[in-house]
């Protein structure tokens, strides 16, 4: 997967407001929704900082770049602006037949769309809040979310949705009290059994590199990291 096919992943499963295509740059209207929504990324090589830092600024936000793998010159040009690194992210896939071998024990998964209110409260506090449950809503291909449980109480909550024959996961979060006792494990594979049954052959996820916990997580399941990028923030923030 090229840096722009993986753009494009991520902006169909989990799409900004709104989106502008000029001087040389994708800018993206976040709403609020994080970076993923909101960092400015690079259609032409010779595109200059200026006009997308105008442009961002005018929608109410801090200059982002996302810097895909193998934009150097992009990254040496931020770098020397003074913008930092934020949030390393690393994208995972794997065949989803891989993934879909084993499923859930029974009552751990139910597919729920839209979400439920006690999975809107895991994911607040989890730091998934109201802007980013609109960024699900925004997602226009086949989607659903899976709640979990364990000892019959709920105990986490994730979102996924197809684009071009990939399963694209989102917010996975598991509540603080359940957490190493399966539920992310059930409902990544939940969510692989619902996806290959609507024909993809993908499945796919991302996640910050200091998510220790989780990258450890995907590993186990036989997801393979394959790239990535990072985001660099003006010196402002």
């Amino acid at each position: 997967m090229t840096p722009q096919d993986l753009t494009a992943l991520i902006d169909a499963t989990w799409p900004a407001k709104s989106f502008a295509h000029q001087d040389g740059w994708t800018i993206r209207n976040g709403a609020g929704g994080g970076s993923r929504v909101s960092a400015a990324s690079q259609l032409e090589p010779d595109a200059t900082l200026a006009s997308a830092e105008v442009a961002m600024r005018a929608l109410g936000q801090t200059p982002l770049f996302m810097v895909r793998h193998g934009e150097d010159t992009l990254d040496m040009t931020l770098t020397a602006a003074g913008y930092h690194i934020k949030d390393p992210v690393t994208y995972y896939t794997a065949p989803i037949a891989q993934i879909a071998t084993q499923r859930p024990p029974a009552v751990t998964c139910f597919q729920v769309w839209p979400p439920l209110a006690t999975q809107a409260e895991i994911w607040d506090a989890g730091g998934i809040d109201d802007a980013r449950l609109a960024i699900m809503a925004r997602a226009t291909g086949p989607k659903t979310t899976v709640l979990g449980r364990v000892h019959d109480t709920p105990a986490g909550t994730a979102f996924g949705t197809i684009y071009d024959g990939t399963a694209m996961l989102h917010a996975i979060e598991t509540t603080h009290a359940f957490r190493r006792q399966g539920p992310g494990r059930h409902m990544i594979r939940a969510l692989a059994f619902w996806a290959q049954e609507r024909d993809a052959h993908t499945i796919s996820l991302l996640v910050t590199k200091a998510n220790v916990a989780a990258n450890a997580l995907y590993t186990s399941l036989g997801l393979t990291p394959v790239g990535g990028y990072h985001y660099r923030i003006h010196p402002e923030a």
